[in-house]
């Protein structure tokens, strides 16, 4: 089964920006939906961004216009661009697929937006 590796995540400042990227072992194509998740400690795991495979995205309203997803499956990658950060962006930020194979979660990097 494919893995996912996240990378990009940090401390950054408010109206900051930061890419997150999403590193699959193997081929995403078939691969129908794929995501970004963030959790907050002792809170559950929300949806922030979803693309399909045919590249339709979907955004949590808090995000609209600030964030952006792509995937990429030539480089078996999935993106998130996060600009104009928000202190209540911060949180662990995962990566999500689902395929006909099965479901599959990254480990989770770290996004803090703070002064």
């Amino acid at each position: 089964q494919v893995q996912l590796v996240e990378s990009g995540g940090g401390l950054v400042q408010p109206g900051g920006s930061l890419r997150l990227s999403c590193a699959a072992s193997g081929s995403i194509f078939s691969i129908y939906f794929m995501g970004w998740y963030r959790q907050v400690q002792g809170e559950q795991r929300d949806l922030v961004a979803s693309i399909n495979n045919v590249g339709r995205t979907a955004y949590t309203d808090s995000v609209k216009g600030r964030f952006t997803i792509s995937r990429d499956n030539a480089k078996n990658t999935m993106y998130l661009d996060m600009n104009s950060l928000k202190p209540e962006d911060t949180g662990v930020y995962y990566c999500y697929g689902a395929s006909s194979s099965g479901r599959v979660w990254g480990q989770g990097t770290q996004v803090t937006v703070s002064s």
